[in-house]
């Protein structure tokens, strides 16, 4: 696992506290969620993604995160059962963090100065419907909303970063998922 983002501490949803190091060997998706957004449906397609290829290597770990639009507002432990009753997730979720703005968590500021331009198959639609409203990045490589996701190699380095509209079922994900687990 690369030092630089592998031995940053986080919790998970019990509490335990955790590094990326804990999953050495293993092709991450780190994701931050939110459960009352318009892409929320996402953790059904991020769960599948985690079941399909889970024995292959793959471990999704969502980062519950309320620094958009005041989305995921509540407390960890109803995170944890939102997450369980409404999809069923399975895949590991770490306690709620700030992925943007001045209290951001070190894993998320070390993930996007790695990686610091998203892949956008959507040409830009979620950013414009953003800027409509008045939304706009205080830096072009901050996470952009809800279900950013970063793909991070087995050996630690990450490898790729899908906007928040990229599906998890989108070809272009799944391409570089299959990619890092043939690795």
């Amino acid at each position: 696992m690369n030092d630089d983002i592998g031995s940053i501490p986080f919790h998970t949803m019990d509490g335990a506290s955790a590094t990326l190091s804990d999953y050495r060997g293993k092709v991450l998706l780190l994701v931050n969620v939110a459960s009352q957004c318009g892409l929320t449906p996402q953790y059904a397609g991020l769960e599948s993604l985690f079941e399909q290829h889970g024995e292959a290597g793959l471990v999704v770990i969502g980062f519950p995160a309320n620094d958009f639009g005041a989305q995921e507002p509540g407390t960890n432990e109803e995170i944890a059962a939102f997450c369980d009753t409404s999809f069923g997730v399975r895949f590991p979720i770490a306690q709620k963090i700030a992925v943007t703005g001045p209290d951001r968590h070190r894993l998320y500021a070390a993930l996007t100065l790695a990686q610091p331009v998203a892949v956008d198959t959507s040409g830009g639609a979620l950013r414009a419907k953003l800027a409509g409203y008045g939304m706009k990045q205080a830096d072009p490589s901050d996470v952009l909303w809800n279900f950013e996701k970063f793909l991070v190699s087995r050996e630690g380095h990450v490898v790729g970063r899908f906007s928040p509209d990229v599906a998890p079922d989108d070809p272009a994900l799944v391409e570089a998922i299959a990619r890092e687990l043939a690795q």
